[in-house]
C-alpha cells in the first residue's frame, strides 16, 4: 500500500527527514517511532499527501502520489494529529461526525454518524458542542469522524497525548480490533507494544535506524538510547540511589 524511496524534506535549513524509504503492507499496523524533532509528524504529513517529498519518490496504491493525485486520495485516507481543538471547527458533536460524510458525498450520513457515536460512546453527546468535552472526548470525535468514512490508511500523530488512561485503554482496545492499515507516530514505546507487530525508528538525525519487529526492538538498547527512546537517570529506593534505563511514556 505505501512505498516511499529515499524521500528527504526540510523547513528552510532545518532537516526534517533524511533519504527515508518505507513499505507498509495492506492491513499492517506500524509503529512510527522517534524522540521529538526526529520527523515522525513530517513524515505522516507526507503520508497523508499533506506535504510532497522535496526529494524521493511517494507511491500509494502502486500510484506516484502528485498533487493532482492527492485529491483523490483524501477519501481513502484518514489523519489525526496530536492537537484535537487543530481538528475541531463544527458547533455539534453530529455535524463534527458528518461533515465528511457530506464532503465525500454520503446518502446513508444519517445512519453511519449513529453507528459509529454508539460505537465511540458518543450518543448522549452528538448534540454538544466538541469544544466544551474533555481531550480524550475531543480525540474519540475526531477518530469518529474519520472512521465513519472507513479510510484505507489511517494516520495517527500522538494520539494518547490528550488521553486519561481510562480511554488510552479504549484506544488501544480500538486499534486491536481495526483493519484498516495503520502508521501510529508516537513516542510512548508502552502504546506502541501494545498496538503494534513492527517498528520504525527514526533517530535525531532524522533517518531510519531501525525497521523490523516490535519485540526485537525492545531489547535493542542501543537502537533505542540512539533515538533517545530510553534515558538514565538517578532515583531512590528507599535507602539507596541508584540508576538504570527508562521506558519513555
Amino acid at each position: 500500500m505505501i512505498d516511499m524511496r529515499n524521500v528527504s524534506y526540510s523547513y528552510e535549513k532545518t532537516i526534517a527527514l533524511q533519504q527515508v524509504s518505507i513499505h507498509v503492507k495492506k492491513g499492517e499496523k506500524v509503529a512510527l517511532l522517534g524522540s521529538n524533532g526526529s520527523g515522525k509528524s513530517t513524515l505522516l504529513r507526507i503520508l497523508g499527501a499533506l506535504y510532497f517529498p522535496m526529494k524521493g519518490d511517494y507511491y500509494f496504491q502502486d500510484v506516484k502520489v502528485t498533487k493532482r493525485y492527492a485529491k483523490k486520495m483524501r477519501r481513502q485516507i484518514g489523519i489525526i494529529f496530536q492537537n484535537p481543538d487543530a481538528m475541531i471547527f463544527n458547533p455539534t458533536v453530529y455535524d463534527e461526525i458528518s461533515f465528511s460524510l457530506r464532503e465525500f458525498g454520503y446518502d446513508d450520513i444519517e445512519k453511519r454518524v449513529y453507528v459509529v457515536a454508539k460505537k465511540f460512546g458518543l450518543q448522549n453527546l452528538l448534540d454538544k458542542s466538541p469544544l466544551k468535552l474533555s481531550g480524550g472526548e475531543k480525540q474519540k470525535i475526531v477518530l469518529a469522524s474519520i472512521l465513519a468514512y472507513e479510510p484505507k490508511l489511517l494516520l495517527l500523530d500522538e494520539p494518547t497525548t490528550a488521553m486519561d488512561p481510562k480511554t488510552t485503554g479504549w484506544f488501544i482496545d480500538l486499534l486491536l480490533e481495526l483493519d484498516e492499515t495503520v502508521v501510529l507516530a508516537t513516542h510512548d514505546l508502552g502504546v506502541a507494544y501494545e498496538t503494534c507487530h513492527r517498528a520504525i525508528v527514526l533517530d535525531e538525525c532524522h533517518r531510519i535506524v531501525y525497521d523490523g519487529d516490535m519485540e526485537s526492538l525492545m531489547e535493542n538498547t542501543d537502537v533505542l538510547i540512539r533515538a533517545n527512546l530510553i534515558h538514565k537517570h538517578k532515583h531512590r529506593h528507599k535507602r539507596f540511589v541508584h540508576s538504570h534505563y527508562h521506558l519513555h511514556f
